[in-house]
């Protein structure tokens, strides 16, 4: 057998533990060995379930990188101002690296980890799930058979669950692009990503417009509280953290859900913890008095070199999920990622349906809390494949270079937005302006 592939964890939050989880699907070829995070009680939670020794149990990232190599490859899941030092370090000490996107939200820290790989010829994959689901994988297979001929337009939706946007960005850690990273790049370069992937196409110029148009306190409802266990309008707020986090029948408590978004508050959620969180920490506060600053709508245009275009719409007030319409000078491709399905159009033909809900690979999906439709495991899989040496370069990985695209795309439409939606040259942008 071969010698299985040996992980360190930087960042046991909700992605770090998640990714971490994902590994026991291919439990023969990859075990985690190391884990490092400022929370003991995550520290301890992730030593008790993966049986690791105490001596590879650290309180900082920082701590962990001082070691001698601890593993073949480090999950760098921290904060996205924490990304670029533990992962420069880490490709001094000789690790391979799996990190959380956004990379950074600073494009001379980009710069600088492209050549740092270089140097250290570090394999670094990055985490755009999206593009290792069966629904996106399969429409890009439709998509270069030439079905639909020359692609003209996408059009697509990132419906943002309104609980999430409460949830992330609005309560959460990524409610201020002071401190994290603008909405447009943290939630969306992988949707960027995944367009660019399936357009096939250089982008040329962007443009975008959004706001901050609800979650402020002068839109706050008459006995509105400053938590949502002191609000006399907390009946009729669907906003209201009791309501998400013990009662609703997807995300509470109360109906068995003890994983995301529950495992943000606290490590280990039970009814009585979550309701502690909620009357004394960040995830009961209400939503119109958070200090949050990030848009919760953004539309995003980007222009094609050829003169194709594509629209992102980003929208926090929906109950829906990610959709796109590709259309082709031959055909249209239409698809709904929650109903794991699409819909190939030729002109003048019947329409064919293809379902990607039969999972390939002998991959379990049992339940995915992130809505990622299995890219997750499948991102695991692939990272298994890079290090052994089995992937085809090229072909599906989200490499360090291969992300940035997007996440420039990102910075750019953010420019944009913020001098009211004035088109940007993306090659200037990236070259002087980024």
């Amino acid at each position: 057998m071969d010698k299985k592939i040996s992980i360190a964890i930087i960042g046991l939050g909700a992605r770090g533990r998640h990714y971490a989880r994902c590994c026991k699907e291919f439990s023969a070829e990859i075990e985690i060995v190391a884990a490092a995070d400022p929370i003991p009680e995550r520290v301890e939670q992730m030593r008790a379930e993966f049986n690791l020794p105490a001596e590879r149990c650290f309180a900082s990232g920082e701590a962990l990188l001082k070691e001698e190599r601890l593993a073949d490859a480090v999950f760098i899941c921290t904060q996205d101002r924490e990304h670029f030092e533990p992962a420069m370090k880490a490709m001094k000490k000789g690790y391979h690296i799996l990190l959380e996107k956004p990379v950074s939200p600073f494009p001379d820290e980009w710069r600088a980890l492209l050549a740092a790989a270089e140097e250290h010829k570090t394999k670094v994959l990055v985490c755009h799930v999206l593009r290792y689901t069966p629904f996106y994988q399969e429409i890009k297979k439709a998509v270069d058979t030439g079905i639909i001929g020359e692609i003209v337009s996408i059009q697509a939706m990132e419906s943002v669950l309104w609980w999430h946007q409460a949830h992330s960005f609005v309560r959460g850690n990524w409610r201020n692009s002071n401190e994290t990273s603008p909405m447009i790049l943290q939630k969306c370069c992988h949707d960027i990503d995944i367009l660019l992937w399936l357009m096939g196409k250089k982008c040329s110029r962007v443009t975008s417009m959004g706001n901050l148009f609800w979650f402020k306190s002068e839109n706050a409802p008459e006995g509105a509280g400053e938590r949502c266990t002191s609000c006399n309008a907390g009946e009729d707020c669907p906003y209201n953290a009791e309501k998400i986090y013990l009662e609703n029948d997807k995300t509470g408590i109360l109906n068995g859900n003890n994983q995301w978004p529950c495992d943000v508050l606290v490590p280990e959620p039970t009814p009585e913890s979550i309701r502690e969180a909620i009357s004394s920490g960040p995830y009961g506060r209400c939503v119109y008095h958070c200090g949050n600053n990030v848009v919760d709508h953004q539309v995003v245009t980007m222009e094609m070199e050829d003169g194709a275009v594509v629209d992102l719409n980003m929208c926090a007030f929906t109950t829906g999920s990610r959709t796109v319409d590709i259309m082709g000078t031959k055909g249209e491709i239409k698809g709904i990622f929650s109903d794991e399905a699409f819909e190939i159009i030729p002109f003048g033909k019947s329409p064919m349906v293809c379902s990607t809900k039969q999972q390939p690979g002998g991959i379990k999906i049992e339940y995915d809390p992130y809505g990622h439709g299995g890219g997750d495991k499948y991102l695991i899989r692939d990272l298994i494949d890079l290090l052994k040496g089995n992937s085809v370069q090229g072909k599906t990985l989200t490499t360090l270079e291969k992300s940035l695209e997007s996440h420039f795309v990102a910075l750019a439409a953010e420019e944009s937005r913020v001098n009211g939606g004035t088109v940007v040259e993306l090659d200037k942008f990236v070259n002087g302006g980024g």
